[in-house]
């Protein structure tokens, strides 16, 4: 999906216009997804030029930019004058490598699937992307580059004329009943030899000429790698550990929250990420609704946080569901790294990490779910984990819901924006008219709840929303206006 800013008071920032730009994988009407076709991870690279997506059957396929390449010079003099880029981002199929396979634990009993739980890009080095990619047990790094075929397209020899290491003229391959090698042997295995009457003409040969090596279609090849100077985290349910790329069989374990007696486990590990320019610096969130901020310098082991952020629970609405739908899903640090964003089952919050007292601002998602909760546990759709994004300004953020919808919040101050998109060609099918927002005073600092105006179970058009279609997975540019969101094994 693409935007263009649209018209808007003086002061406040400009609403998108979203429209529609490419489609990867659609499915026609009555079609059968396949289970290992389902997408389940979507990320793009630093530059915003590349596109990777990893799917449960273990793949990972990437797309490359192809009209920032066709039109390159005059996209650096746009930006240069500041003028905009109207053209809409087009992505092209790039390449596809197995990154995982199922496995069986046999120690613990436990089938592995193939399934890609998350990908991460890293820094580009010699022409040549690098990534990371993981299922439940292994995280591989891998390295794509491109490599010119080279092939014999044309030997240059006469036929008419016999060669001197041992080859005979043409004429006398077809006469003969046993075909022979280059080295004048006989294909069937036999060691007898041409005999040496072929004799070499004074000055040399001259129909003997060098042959012609040409460059074929470029191929791309996925393997395994390591590279220096960079480390990474991986998060299961119970520990946060540190990985170099350049020791792939050991990390340091540096957040443990596994307790003594697994019986008093009152909460585990749901996300995690690194501070975007602090590399001393990580936050990860728990399944009870609070991100802990945590300084790799003060100790080797870091169990004990710098900040916490948490909301406070509102007096008398506890019910069942409560620590169900506060666990955290996702966590996001903005570019800059001062806000953090969340998504829990019901709502997104922004946080500021400079103020530990609650969330700057609260995005409701699809509140009108709320009474049918219940329905939501029977079956299992409460558990549902949605990723969340912010743009690359930071003046706004993104989640999915049900539906194949997802939810655009303006978050700059002053901003009202609401929108709500479809994952299809036609994005504004299913759009609810947003409301203004309810600000209310606490603490001396003024946070926002916005919510749309939904009817409960329906949408705008009165459309009963579908739970087996949710998009849970999408990314935005980190530089345009510009996110890609997975439906299914649409890519959009």
């Amino acid at each position: 999906m693409n935007a263009g800013d649209g018209g808007a008071p003086a002061g406040t920032p400009a609403p998108l216009e979203w429209k529609f730009s490419q489609v990867f994988g659609e499915r026609t009407a009555g079609e059968e997804v396949q289970e290992v076709d389902v997408i389940s991870a979507i990320e793009f690279d630093r530059t915003g030029d590349h596109l990777a997506t990893g799917d449960r059957g273990g793949r990972v396929v990437l797309f490359e930019r192809t009209d920032a390449k066709e039109h390159a010079g005059s996209r650096r003099e746009l930006e240069r004058m500041d003028y905009p880029v109207t053209r809409h981002p087009e992505f092209r199929y790039k390449t596809e490598f197995q990154s995982h396979e199922p496995e069986f634990d046999y120690l613990k009993s436990l089938e592995i699937e193939e399934k890609i739980n998350k990908i991460r890009w890293c820094q580009m080095a010699n022409g040549a992307l690098f990534l990371l990619s993981t299922n439940d047990k292994t995280i591989k790094f891998w390295k794509v580059q491109e490599k010119k075929v080279k092939k014999i397209s044309d030997l240059n020899i006469d036929p008419s004329r016999g060669v001197a290491n041992g080859s005979i003229p043409s004429s006398s391959v077809s006469s003969s009943q046993k075909q022979y090698l280059v080295n004048g042997c006989y294909t069937d295995g036999s060691s007898e030899c041409l005999s040496n009457d072929l004799s070499v003409p004074p000055g040399g040969l001259p129909a003997l000429r060098l042959p012609v090596v040409t460059s074929g279609e470029t191929s791309l090849a996925a393997r395994c790698r390591r590279v220096d100077g960079e480390t990474f985290i991986s998060a299961d349910d119970l520990r946060i550990n540190l990985w170099n790329l350049q020791i792939s069989n050991q990390s340091f374990n540096i957040v443990d929250v596994k307790p003594t007696n697994m019986e008093d486990l009152t909460e585990v590990i749901t996300s995690a990420e690194f501070h975007p320019t602090h590399c001393n610096i990580l936050a990860y969130s728990s399944s009870r609704g609070s991100i802990r901020l945590v300084d790799m310098r003060q100790s080797a082991l870091c169990d004990s946080h710098s900040k916490l952020f948490e909301e406070q629970e509102t007096p008398g609405s506890r019910s069942f569901f409560t620590e169900i739908i506060a666990s955290i899903s996702d966590i996001k640090f903005a570019k800059a790294g001062r806000y953090i964003l969340s998504r829990d089952y019901m709502t997104l919050k922004l946080w500021d990490i400079n103020m530990d007292s609650g969330p700057v601002s609260t995005f409701q998602v699809h509140e009108h779910l709320r009474p049918k909760l219940c329905d939501l546990y029977e079956n299992d759709s409460i558990f549902d984990k949605f990723e969340c994004c912010l743009s690359g300004d930071g003046s706004r953020v993104a989640t999915g819901s049900y539906s194949n919808l997802f939810r655009v919040f303006g978050c700059a101050p002053g901003s009202t924006e609401t929108t709500t998109l479809e994952a299809s060609k036609n994005p504004r099918r299913q759009v609810q008219t947003p409301s203004r927002p309810s600000r209310s005073l606490s603490s001396s600092i003024t946070r926002v709840v916005r919510r749309g105006s939904e009817s409960p179970g329906a949408d705008a058009n009165g459309n009963s929303f579908d739970f087996t279609t949710k998009l849970l997975h999408l990314t935005w540019h980190p530089t345009e206006n510009s996110i890609a969101c997975a439906a299914a094994n649409s890519l959009y």
